[in-house]
C-alpha cells in the first residue's frame, strides 16, 4: 500500500467537475486515469463530491450509469435520482436518519429523487412519506 501515489488534484478537479454534465470528457478522463471513478473533490468546508455524487445531483442519469458500470460507490443520492426505490427504502428502514442526510453542496436527498425526474417518481413519494410530519 505504500507504493501507491494520489492521484493529481487538478485532474480529480477536471473529473469531478465535468461529471456534473459532460459526458465526453469524463470518458476521456476515466481513459487517462480509471481511478479517478471514486476520487473526491473537496470544494471547500468538508463540501466533499464524487463523479457520481456530481450526476446524481445535477439529474445526469447517463454520467451516472457510466459511472456505476465502470465500478463507482453507489450510495443512497444516486440511488434516489436513479429511481431506484428497493435500495432507498432498504437504507432507510436500516438508517433512518438518512432521510434528512445532505448530499454534496448541502442538496437533500429529496432534491435529488426530484432530479431524476420521471423515473425517480417513485423515490420521491417514499420521500415524501418519509418526511411528512405526523
Amino acid at each position: 500500500m505504500d507504493d501507491k501515489k494520489p492521484i493529481d488534484a487538478k485532474l480529480v478537479h477536471e473529473f469531478v467537475g465535468n461529471a456534473h454534465g459532460n459526458l465526453a470528457r469524463v470518458k476521456e478522463l476515466l481513459e487517462i486515469e480509471p481511478a479517478l471513478v471514486n476520487s473526491c473533490w473537496d470544494w471547500g468546508e468538508g463540501d466533499w463530491e464524487t463523479g457520481l455524487g456530481a450526476a446524481s445531483h445535477m439529474g445526469n442519469r447517463p454520467i451516472a450509469e457510466y459511472l456505476l458500470a465502470r465500478g463507482a460507490r453507489l450510495d443512497i443520492f444516486a440511488a434516489a435520482m436513479l429511481g431506484r426505490v428497493d435500495v432507498v427504502h432498504a437504507t432507510l428502514s436500516a438508517f433512518p436518519a438518512m432521510t434528512d442526510s445532505l448530499g454534496p453542496h448541502g442538496i437533500p436527498l429529496l432534491a435529488h429523487a426530484k432530479a431524476g425526474g420521471d423515473g425517480s417518481v417513485e423515490v420521491v413519494r417514499l420521500l415524501e412519506r418519509e418526511v411528512a410530519v405526523p
